[in-house]
């Protein structure tokens, strides 16, 4: 079995659990290469991890020595970075959001699909435990209809966090509470409930000195009919309290919370079934908000490299949380209900 040589871009926050994936990995992934263009950073990732280290990521993509680029930059250079390694042959797997725009992340899509070469959009809470049960609970249809579906994502994120670097918080390079800390349970209303038609929004900036949202609400009208929820804000006192999903159905009541998604608080069916034994073993507590997906995501990865299986999230799949987190900020913005889809011109 040949290994994917990898190469990362973007030795920040979020690294590390690509770092931590690769080791744990390492009889199917090589790191070949690292970069940052903050010096110390890229070198630290490079000496701890390993692979050849570069302050230029012109410059790795011409080194080539690899198979898959890995981008975990800000945001809003996700689709830029990746068209040029899609450019280069490389496939390509981008951290969320896979851009702040729709017109860069169909761009992304399309370049990829031109060099034929594949694009990955991590979404790595799919498959955390607790929510690969939940997902087959909807699958079975065990609900029946169902009628809602409530997210919070309830935590603090200090001023202090957003001064760490100046493209924080920005409209061009990052966003606010939706687009970063809770994308993905935006991702997790599309994936469990279906389609979204409309959504009505208001978003603040309460306390952080920020560009963009530290606080906001959505309501969504499924196409199914289901009506939907979602409150976000970094100002939770005094440290993270809540990320959860909940549905309520006809047949059946979910509530995996914890502080993120990582404890099955309620779980009742109708009728029974063997999945609910394993309950109490989907629970976990996590070393931070990211749990432990970004392993079996580059499971998929190397999968699909392979041949074996179909991509988890593509682009045209992680295309859809974007659009929706966009009509939210264009509801929040324009002080209506917002219907879906979206046009490629309805940026933030």
């Amino acid at each position: 079995m040949k290994k994917i040589r990898i190469a990362l871009a973007g030795c920040g926050r979020i690294s590390q659990n690509h770092f931590e994936s690769f080791k744990e990995l390492k009889g199917k992934y090589e790191l070949a290469a690292v970069c940052d263009i903050v010096k110390d950073r890229a070198d630290s990732a490079s000496q701890k991890y390993g692979g050849k280290v570069f302050y230029d990521y012109s410059e790795m993509l011409k080194y080539g020595e690899f198979d898959v680029v890995t981008i975990a930059t800000p945001s809003g250079i996700h689709p830029d970075l990746g068209i040029m390694a899609a450019a280069a042959g490389k496939h390509v797997v981008t951290e969320k959001p896979m851009a702040v725009d729709l017109k860069k992340a169909d761009d992304l899509i399309d370049a990829c699909d031109k060099y034929g070469v594949k694009l990955f959009v991590v979404k790595q809470n799919r498959l955390n435990a607790t929510m690969a049960l939940l997902k087959k609970a909807v699958d079975k249809k065990r609900f029946g209809r169902i009628y809602a579906m409530h997210v919070n994502v309830l935590w603090q994120r200090p001023q202090s966090y957003y001064d760490l670097a100046p493209w924080r918080g920005t409209s061009t390079l990052d966003g606010g509470s939706f687009m970063n800390q809770a994308s993905h349970y935006v991702d997790s209303l599309l994936w469990l409930g279906g389609d979204i038609v409309e959504v009505e929004a208001f978003t603040a900036t309460l306390e952080r000195k920020i560009e963009m949202e530290d606080t906001g609400s959505a309501i969504f009208k499924f196409k199914s009919g289901a009506i939907g929820s979602m409150n976000v804000t970094m100002l939770t006192y005094p440290k993270n309290l809540e990320g959860s999903v909940m549905i309520l159905g006809e047949r059946g009541t979910v509530k995996v919370g914890g502080t993120s998604i990582n404890h099955i608080d309620h779980w009742e069916f109708s009728d029974y079934d063997d999945d609910d034994k394993l309950v109490e073993s989907s629970n976990y507590q996590p070393p931070n908000v990211y749990g432990f997906g970004h392993s079996p995501y580059y499971e998929n990865v190397f999968s699909v490299l392979e041949g074996k299986d179909k991509p988890g999230t593509d682009g045209r799949e992680g295309r859809k949380s974007l659009e929706l987190i966009l009509a939210i900020y264009k509801s929040a913005k324009e002080g209506r209900s917002v219907k879906l889809p979206l046009d490629t011109n309805n940026n933030l």
